[in-house]
């Protein structure tokens, strides 16, 4: 039982009769009036909801505010990036990095001059020679709530900078360039745009986030319809008009996305297009940019495939014989006639599929292939010169190992970063020709004030598997403090996902190590409907299976309460997106389970989504969801899981939704209808309090800047140790 009655009152919305009728079945809707932003009252509510929850964790101020030191005093504010090795056309050859300087909440984006491969710029040198700052966010940020960057891509020759910017959250970007050789950052004076329309002013408005070079007059970017999906590449000509510009590609199907690149020796423009089961490639050469785009292999419904330009060879990733994917290579001969560039028939296996492995990506250099796989829920990395294999080898049990490349394709090593639960992220250079892992930073983790050193050997990080109902072993990475007791008294945040084939790393987090310290033991349950166990371990969480994910993240709390990792009263669950779906799914499942639910930028409403095609992004989701708009099936299968439809009159945990008022992924209406119906439908006398904090001047992310980012998780790591009963004046 709690005591309501000294505590402010939860903002109450109108309920509206709205009756949605599919397939015989009626379900009146009440909150969906609270969809249209345009309505004052809305956005009153929303505020009126805010003001709730900070009257509701008021006495957490002081406790978020230590969180937020925590993670300030931990960071190195001013640092600089690992460089990246750079050879432009004509010669000049520059490193590129980012910056970022204490007391500032974004990077600069910076290049140097280099003479090698092995004397990049390091932290700690009192001035770079030729430091040229390409971008500084900090001042491009300026007079905005909001600031993202998109792209951030320099001409080959070296002398141009793309960027696009988007300054409310809604993703729809503006894409400017601007001349490297006027930048005068350093006295204050502005670099020059190029374009048509007013001096300084963006080259072309309202685009999807990317922008690719093809030689030094032209880029390719791409538009979004009205559902968000970007269908449409086109080609600008620097200087003139955009009304002028090309229409390269479109697709017509809703179910397809398309996405423009190009190849690492910048020769090629690849053009992506692909729903979540079926992709083709097309390409181009970079020196004729209105040639047409020729595709690379047939389209075959059911079968996806992605495209590697190496040097006179395609390396093609794909799932034609393997559901864990396999490579093959393919000569390249450009021939602007032909039907297909790379028909099946020459395909010739690089990396063969094998048992138990899921290929996941391929990066082609002049000398050797790097693959990229994962096996038993743990990323790697193999690299293939002709006949020869090499699989890099880690020290730890859990881990995560990706590749971050290099931009040269005739480079002798290539780039990739190591983390774990207790590992900070550290980056390499593998040298092929020497077959060594040279590191070359390791994040640094300064000493806490009252904590000391942090030291990796104090924590303890290890996989452990929880038995499924079915049967079915579920992965676990978990870390906690070695001296923290497995007798269940411990608290424990549980992150879980679950959907896209997306697979959560183990890396590692410096805002962690506050639930650390505090006893806190951390979990990722790796359910089904992610990735990290090959493409059947997706299969088996979506669509018409997509129930196994939100039972393997019930029965994964169940396996830590039974084996004294934490107890019910002090557990939390956590996730995002579509992981926010997982968290509504799973309080409707097992309410008495958890002591908290955090969810952040939630899908709790997916059944009303999925239902209508003129939503952003609804029909290229029915091949994740199932379209229950045709299908009867689909649409009875959703509505007996989607979270807003399916609350029960008892005991919820507490629960804290987060959302951002431009979301187009998952709009703030979802969050905002359930929060409502959540407060209507529990029994007052055993409601645990209900919160929503809404950003709103933020997308799908959250909020930008690196200060108000750490105040954000701040806020929500607070409201978690308070709700797991670890904060002092906890009720």
């Amino acid at each position: 039982m709690f005591d309501q009655s000294s505590r402010p009152q939860p903002p109450v919305a109108d309920r509206r009769p709205h009756p949605r009728r599919h397939h015989g079945d009626v379900f009146d809707d009440p909150y969906e009036w609270l969809r249209d932003k345009a309505n004052p009252e809305v956005i009153e509510l929303l505020n009126a909801e805010n003001t709730y929850a900070d009257a509701m964790t008021a006495h957490l101020e002081g406790l978020r505010q230590e969180l937020f030191d925590d993670i300030k005093v931990r960071t190195q504010e001013t640092d600089l990036s690992v460089p990246s090795f750079t050879r432009h056309r004509g010669g000049d050859a520059w490193w590129y990095y980012s910056r970022t300087v204490e007391g500032s909440a974004y990077q600069l984006y910076c290049r140097a001059p280099a003479t090698d491969r092995d004397h990049a710029p390091q932290l700690g040198e009192a001035e770079i020679p030729g430091e040229q700052v390409l971008l500084d966010a900090n001042l491009e940020s300026q007079g905005h709530e909001f600031f993202s960057l998109g792209a951030l891509t320099v001409s080959p020759d070296g002398t141009l900078l793309a960027f696009s910017v988007d300054n409310s959250g809604d993703e729809r970007y503006d894409l400017w360039v601007r001349r490297l050789d006027l930048q005068q950052i350093d006295d204050g004076g502005q670099p020059d745009a190029l374009g048509a329309g007013q001096a300084g002013g963006p080259v072309v408005t309202d685009i999807a986030h990317g922008a690719t070079w093809a030689g030094q007059q032209h880029l390719f970017y791409q538009r979004v319809d009205e559902a968000w999906r970007p269908h449409q590449v086109w080609l600008h000509t620097l200087g003139s008009d955009p009304s002028s510009d090309v229409l390269v590609f479109e697709e017509t199907d809703e179910r397809y996305w398309v996405g423009v690149d190009a190849s690492r020796d910048e020769n090629w423009i690849v053009i992506h297009n692909g729903s979540k089961l079926t992709s083709e490639a097309f390409l181009l050469p970079a020196a004729q940019p209105t040639a047409k785009p020729v595709r690379v292999a047939e389209k075959v419904e059911g079968v996806e495939y992605g495209v590697e330009v190496g040097d006179g060879v395609l390396y093609l990733l794909h799932n034609q014989n393997s559901p864990d994917f396999e490579v093959s290579s393919c000569p390249l001969v450009w021939d602007e006639s032909a039907g297909e560039l790379a028909p099946r028939h020459r395909w010739t296996s690089v990396a063969a599929p094998a048992e138990g492995v899921r290929y996941t990506a391929v990066e082609a250099y002049r000398d050797f292939v790097v693959v990229s796989r994962r096996r038993d829920g743990i990323a790697g990395v193999q690299v293939h010169r002709g006949d020869d294999v090499t699989h890099l080898e880690f020290p730890e049990q859990v881990y995560d190992a990706q590749t971050t490349g290099s931009e040269d394709i005739d480079t002798d090593r290539f780039q990739l970063t190591y983390t774990s639960l207790v590992t900070p992220t550290t980056v390499h250079d593998y040298l092929v020709d020497r077959g060594e892992l040279v590191q070359l930073k390791q994040t640094q983790v300064r000493d806490h004030p009252v904590r000391g050193a942090y030291r990796p050997e104090d924590h303890v990080s290890e996989r452990q598997w929880a038995r499924a109902t079915d049967g079915t072993l579920i992965p676990l990475s978990i870390v906690r403090r070695r001296d923290t007791p497995l007798d269940g008294t411990a608290p424990c945040l549980l992150y879980g996902y679950g959907s896209y084939e997306i697979s959560i790393p183990p890396a590692f987090a410096v805002s962690r190590l506050s639930l650390l310290d505090r006893g806190f033991v951390f979990v990722i349950a790796h359910i089904r409907g992610g990735g990290e166990m090959g493409r059947a371990w997706y299969e088996n969480g979506k669509t018409l299976t997509k129930k196994n994910t939100f039972t393997d993240f019930v029965d994964s709390a169940r396996w830590l309460v039974d084996n004294g990792y934490t107890s019910s009263d002090r557990l939390v669950a956590e996730g995002r997106s579509a992981g926010g779906l997982l968290m509504g799914a799973i309080a409707n499942l097992a309410p008495d389970l958890f002591a908290g639910v955090h969810a952040g930028v939630a899908f709790v409403d997916a059944l009303t989504t999925i239902l209508d095609p003129s939503l952003p992004l609804t029909v290229t989701e029915w091949e994740e969801w199932g379209d229950p708009l045709h299908d009867p099936e689909v649409y009875a299968y959703m509505r007996g899981y989607s979270p807003y439809e399916n609350i029960a009159p008892v005991q919820y945990p507490a629960i804290l939704a987060t959302t951002g008022l431009n979301d187009t992924r998952v709009y703030y209406v979802e969050p905002t209808k359930w929060v409502q119906q959540l407060r209507h439908t529990i029994p007052k006398e055993v409601a645990r309090p209900v919160l929503q904090k809404t950003e709103m001047v933020a997308g799908h992310a959250g909020v930008t800047g690196r200060y108000d980012q750490w105040k954000e998780r701040a806020w929500e790591l607070a409201w978690i140790i308070d709700v797991a009963g670890q904060h002092p004046g906890h009720d």
